[in-house]
């Protein structure tokens, strides 16, 4: 993800067509580091965001207002006074730097024009809004930089306004031929860091894209291309730069659901991902960011949940390992049987002090040699290999009930695995903590039971192309409700065959389904499941009649007898969600 210069001359070109000629409404700054604007323009009220957060530089359109605090901070009343009810004449962008450049006008008291600029510096953690005259002059900014906190530009009142000149890249719209060759390709380094080092604007994304496009390894040396790969190179950029200064495609990549990358131009290396596709760079980086927000809010929220999870399937994992070494150690006892019921029976024929005794094993008809203790008698030497026998059997059976408990365990736990991969919410964490509590995995903050865990989130609910209503369950209680609460004799029940997922019931109401619904159905059973990254997978159905409840069993798991099959993808592309 980059909000590179690319990005920033496709959202200049989006903000100079919606707000040039528009009139600034409201200013308000509902944070120490944002600034929102309304702005009038052609009959519509636009709300145009500016961030200069260190660690999330924002610019765009939104229909999202925010509420400001009772006192406005100094800047913003600054803002207010020059460039309130002011005129955006334009929108300018220096070459492909991450500036944008809102120039205004606004008569001051004595009802003289003046014109003043903004200028928003979308540069990670030297990003800033500068307010300057018309001569470059600053006024006030949002961050005040000194000369102890950077050595290359102070950003205080009365101080010139400069753009900070500390790499000397080239201009990609007005770099020649030749010195793209002598710039570019001669450098000693990997050819896509040799073009976002040298051209403006460009990030390593795009460094990788060009390469990309011009079937060429970004990790070659640039110094090694020979001529042929240098002539089509540039040619590959000249079209590049040709579809930046065109209509934006803004897309936004992601990986299994997760956004991963935003451009507003077509990423060819990421082809073959799902993507979705916007109709301005605006709405593009607002919805990234949102989701990309969720996502990581999410994950942070859930550390502590998958370190327990994924330390207690450790342990589980060791402890059936352990256990089924110990069942294999028990086959023998019924070696140690047989040696006691030949001895009971072929013992007559010893004399004393024998160290073993041969005989027919009447089982088998096969010769067998048994080892003897030859200080005890057959009767003493039959008597202490049936204790063997029946120690290893009272072990076996212990073990048997040991091992599937230990794999109960082990489903249970991969099931919360799963639960937490598609948790959305911070109330589905909460679900899952309660269960992890209710299972002694950790220690419970407060009381658990149906009363809590009803106030918490809802299972998932979409509904088919033809109208059935199907419901999605996040967690082992949401399964529980779902296919036990939820369902009727004769509504339909859908789960991944043989791994942990997600219970998933259409509510057919009696009617007939379609294969349509079936089809869709099965495709959210496969997505919300371990199994979400495979190309398919096999999906169980059977009507909810056939759901038993095993006595003792731990929250969302059931049995049945009677299923049907198919295979989905796991997508959930076209299906839509009801809010």
């Amino acid at each position: 993800m980059a909000f590179d210069g690319i990005t920033v001359a496709c959202l200049r070109q989006e903000l100079s067509d919606a707000l040039t000629d528009g009139k600034i409404a409201k200013i308000s700054q509902p944070e120490n580091d944002e600034l929102l604007f309304t702005i009038k323009n052609n009959k519509n009220n636009y709300r145009l965001l500016l961030s200069a957060n260190a660690s999330l530089p924002l610019a765009y359109l939104t229909d999202t207002n925010k509420p400001a605090p009772l006192t406005a901070p100094n800047f913003c009343m600054l803002l207010r006074k020059r460039i309130g009810n002011g005129r955006i004449t334009a929108i300018t962008q220096p070459g492909l730097e991450r500036i944008l450049v809102f120039h205004i006008e606004h008569r001051n008291e004595m009802g003289d024009l003046c014109t003043w600029k903004l200028m928003v510096e979308l540069m990670g953690k030297h990003s800033n809004i500068i307010f300057c005259n018309d001569e470059n002059r600053i006024i006030d900014s949002i961050k005040h930089v000194s000369a102890n906190m950077s050595s290359v530009r102070e950003v205080l009142p009365g101080r010139e306004y400069f753009i900070p000149q500390t790499q000397e890249k080239a201009d990609p719209f007005t770099i020649t031929e030749e010195e793209f060759y002598e710039k570019v390709c001669s450098r000693p380094m990997p050819l896509a860091k040799a073009v976002y080092t040298t051209l403006t604007g460009f990030s390593p994304l795009m460094g990788e894209e060009l390469c990309h496009r011009a079937s060429l390894d970004g990790g070659f040396s640039a110094e090694s291309l020979d001529d042929v790969s240098k002539m089509h190179l540039f040619q590959t950029f000249r079209r590049l730069m040709e579809e930046v200064q065109g209509p934006s495609h803004c897309r936004i990549y992601y990986d299994n659901e997760v956004p991963v990358e935003f451009s507003p131009v077509e990423l060819t290396q990421y082809a073959t991902s799902q993507s979705a596709e916007f109709d301005t760079v605006s709405l593009m980086l607002e919805t990234y960011f949102a989701q990309r927000s969720l996502v990581t809010r999410i994950r942070q929220k859930s550390t502590d949940l998958r370190k327990i999870v994924s330390t207690a399937l450790e342990r589980a994992g060791k402890k059936l390992i352990l256990q089924e070494k110990q069942m294999k150690d028990t086959e023998k006892k019924d070696k140690y049987r047989i040696y006691g019921e030949l001895l009971n029976t072929y013992g007559y024929s010893l004399q004393g002090g024998e160290k073993s005794l041969t005989a027919v094993n009447y089982y088998d008809g096969q010769e067998i040699q048994i080892p003897l203790d030859p200080t005890l008698s057959a009767g003493e030497n039959a008597k202490k290999y049936f204790e063997r026998y029946n120690k290893l059997k009272r072990t076996a059976d212990a073990l048997e009930e040991q091992i599937a408990e230990t794999k109960e365990d082990v489903a249970h736990l991969e099931s919360i695995s799963t639960a937490l991969d598609i948790s959305l919410h911070e109330e589905d964490l909460l679900e899952i903590r309660e269960e992890l509590a209710e299972f002694g995995y950790l220690k419970s903050r407060g009381p658990v039971g149906k009363k809590r865990i009803a106030r918490n989130s809802a299972p998932l609910h979409y509904r088919s192309c033809d109208g059935f209503d199907i419901y999605v369950g996040k967690n082992n209680f949401q399964n529980e409700l779902v296919s036990f609460k939820l369902g009727t004799g004769n509504d339909w029940w859908f789960h991944a065959k043989g791994m942990p997922g997600s219970h998933v019931l259409v509510k057919n109401g009696g009617k007939e389904m379609s294969d349509a619904a079936f089809e869709e159905a099965g495709r959210l059973a496969a997505y919300y499941s371990k199994g979400r990254q495979a190309p398919k997978v096999e999906i169980d159905y059977t009507q909810k009649k056939n759901l038993k409840k095993p006595g003792g069993g731990k929250p969302g798991f059931v049995v049945y007898y009677t299923n049907y099959s198919l295979m989905a993808e796991p997508t959930i592309d076209g299906i839509e969600e009801v809010q």
